[in-house]
């Protein structure tokens, strides 16, 4: 339950997503992010607040540990839309984190994954990718590459690792 502990803190997010999600031809956008991220409930929940200044938008993620199931819900929610998606579900397996959900887009179900990987101290990389027929084929629409910002040695402040019920 504890395998969101490393995204405790503040990171720089380098995004690239396409344009249309949906078009393996589209092209691609670059844009800077910031997230901070915080555990509770003694490691079983995450939250994470990204923003995203260039684009003028925000986003939440809220992350609950399931210990029956042993497994993680993930739920995305956006300052654009104001709405909370559906889930993504999933675990941890030899270091990378799968995540598996059902939405739609523009209007089209879609089947979504989300997936966590090359985890470090300081870095770690995540990617989304849409499925139009049932899982058989998935086109990776968003990328983000993750580093974790350190405070200035001169502030005295610590990179927070707060954990509350």
């Amino acid at each position: 339950m504890h395998d969101f502990d490393f995204f405790t803190g503040t990171w720089d997010v380098a995004n690239r997503r396409r344009t249309d999600f949906l078009d393996p031809g589209s092209d691609w956008e670059d844009f800077p992010g910031v997230s901070r991220a915080d555990c509770h409930f003694e490691g079983a929940a995450n939250v994470d607040a990204v923003e995203f200044p260039t684009q003028g938008t925000a986003g939440l993620t809220l992350r609950l540990y399931d210990p029956a199931r042993a497994e993680w819900s993930l739920y995305w929610a956006s300052k654009r839309t104001g709405t909370l998606f559906p889930p993504v579900v999933g675990r941890f397996t030899d270091g990378r984190g799968e995540f598996h959900g059902v939405d739609t887009h523009d209007g089209r179900p879609v089947r979504v994954r989300f997936v966590w990987s090359d985890i470090t101290e300081d870095s770690a990389h995540w990617e989304q990718a849409f499925s139009t027929d049932d899982g058989r084929t998935w086109l990776t629409n968003w990328t983000m590459a993750l580093t974790r910002r350190r405070e200035a040695a001169h502030s005295g402040a610590a990179v927070s690792r707060t954990k509350s019920s």
